[in-house]
């Protein structure tokens, strides 16, 4: 006879697409893309770090809800210009791309990372996404 545990809630959470964004050394970020019971859709956006001197991450987490993409996409927008433009408009945010392979006649050392294979997408079961 199958043991089924009833006394804990269904989870109504399926994942659907993620998108991991390794950060530096210690943080990294979960872009995920999630259902519903009722076949709707929601982002959550995870973001992780590893504890100093200790094992284990903390992690803080955004729902975001369809409803509110695009108020949060033009928010988000707005603050990264702001910052870009009137904050810091002689810093180089280009030279902290790493998605893209560098020729390697310019910056030999950098030519190849080991984070560029980490920034692909790749589906994950909201199990697996929730441990990290």
């Amino acid at each position: 006879m199958a043991y089924e545990n009833n006394q804990q809630p269904e989870r109504n959470m399926d994942g659907v697409y993620s998108k991991r964004l390794k950060a530096g050394k210690r943080r990294t970020y979960f872009f995920d893309v999630k259902t519903t019971r009722g076949n709707d859709y929601f982002i959550t956006i995870t973001e992780s770090k590893k504890r100093n001197n200790e094992d284990g991450y903390d992690r803080h987490k955004i729902f975001l809800y369809k409803e509110d993409f695009n108020k949060f996409l033009t928010a988000l927008t707005e603050a990264i210009n702001y910052v870009k433009t009137e904050l810091m408009p002689d810093f180089d945010f280009d030279a902290y791309n790493h998605d893209q392979p560098r020729e390697k006649n310019n910056h030999p050392a950098e030519a190849e990372t080991s984070d560029q294979a980490d920034d692909t997408a790749t589906d994950h079961s909201s199990e697996d996404v929730d441990s990290w």
